[in-house]
């Protein structure tokens, strides 16, 4: 019940980041050009990341593939998380790319929302590997 729920909301998280991010896409590529570190590459991940939150989204919702789907989660938003802290620490210039309620929060309340879904996703992928573990053994110990 733990893991579903914690799918739930990362699905409601990255659907709606998405969409928010793709129903104003020209806004939102124009604050990742504004980015000191992505101006390079801000037409490459404007499309990126919303389509990488629309398929981890999709990878939750179907249980073959939501181990997959929560390593994805929690590697997209450690990347986020690195993001924001490079941004606070080595930039002048702080855009905001985010979208939507999440552009209401300030920066230190953004990074401790990250952090708490890094951790969501941490806890779900370690109850996900115990609750597979054990089928891996009984079937490790068969075929030997």
């Amino acid at each position: 019940m733990i893991i579903e729920i914690i799918c739930v909301l990362f699905i409601i998280l990255f659907v709606y980041a998405a969409l928010t991010k793709l129903l104003d896409y020209e806004k939102f590529r124009v604050q990742i050009g504004q980015s000191p570190l992505l101006t390079a590459f801000a037409g490459w991940i404007a499309w990126m990341v919303p389509v990488a939150e629309i398929l981890i989204a999709i990878m939750l919702v179907f249980i073959r593939l939501r181990l997959v789907g929560l390593y994805a989660a929690f590697s997209l938003m450690v990347m986020f998380t690195t993001y924001i802290t490079c941004i606070l620490t080595l930039s002048l210039y702080i855009p905001c790319s985010c979208g939507g309620v999440l552009e209401k929060l300030g920066w230190k309340e953004h990074l401790v929302f990250n952090i708490a879904f890094i951790i969501l996703a941490a806890a779900a992928v370690l109850i996900s590997y115990r609750k597979e573990k054990p089928i891996a053994q009984i079937v490790t110990a068969k075929v030997n």
